[in-house]
């Protein structure tokens, strides 16, 4: 019976450390697409984001008339309108909306490498801390680039940065995957240093 249990120990860590790190080669893969192809991931994120905020202004027309008999009507319907008409301009013009998609992607980077390295913070405890505060760290750093080097060259700027903070994540991710499928509980681990002789007195 001694061998049923770092078996189901196994069962337990290799599947998500298969699924973490098949996660983080995707990540890794997108990444390294987004920084040989940057005009096209800028492309690419732009329709995105666009096609969310026609979505989010198609709900909130949609909220607005199921809520016509409370106040605020038409607020809700100028704020629909808004985000719609925001999203039919980032698709219909990509190229004009990069700077604008430039500050948005700087700050969504810049937040994340907060939380990132907050987060970082709370797990000093444990033993992969660190890889959560590098791909914080340079989240961070690539923020402040888009923030402080705002060029007229924002289309492929945009792909490459975005590129390189998904390679980041993408490589943390396989990391901490690798690391904790290296770490067995200690009950495995001793059952483990049991000579296979140990169920000898049964034999």
């Amino acid at each position: 019976m001694t061998n049923g249990v770092p078996t189901n120990s196994n069962a337990v860590v290799k599947p998500r450390s298969l699924g973490s790190i098949a996660l983080g080669v995707i990540l890794v893969i997108l990444g390294i697409t987004a920084i040989v192809f940057p005009f096209f991931a800028t492309l690419v994120a732009e329709s995105w984001i666009s096609l969310i905020l026609i979505a989010a202004g198609l709900t909130k027309l949609v909220y607005a008339f199921q809520t016509r008999t409370e106040d605020g009507l038409l607020w809700k319907l100028l704020l629909g309108i808004l985000y719609i008409a925001t999203g039919l301009i980032l698709w219909l013009y990509p190229l004009q909306g990069a700077i604008t998609l430039t500050l948005v992607l700087g700050s969504f980077l810049l937040t994340e490498g907060v939380f990132e390295v907050i987060l970082a913070l709370r797990l000093r405890s444990t033993q992969n801390w660190v890889w959560v505060m590098a791909n914080g760290i340079v989240t961070l750093v690539l923020g402040s680039i888009i923030w402080f080097q705002l060029p007229t060259s924002a289309a492929w700027v945009i792909g490459t940065l975005l590129g390189i903070s998904i390679l980041s994540s993408g490589i943390s991710r396989i990391m901490l995957a690798v690391s904790s499928s290296s770490t067995l509980p200690p009950d495995s681990q001793a059952s483990d240093s049991q000579p296979q002789g140990s169920a000898s007195p049964g034999l």
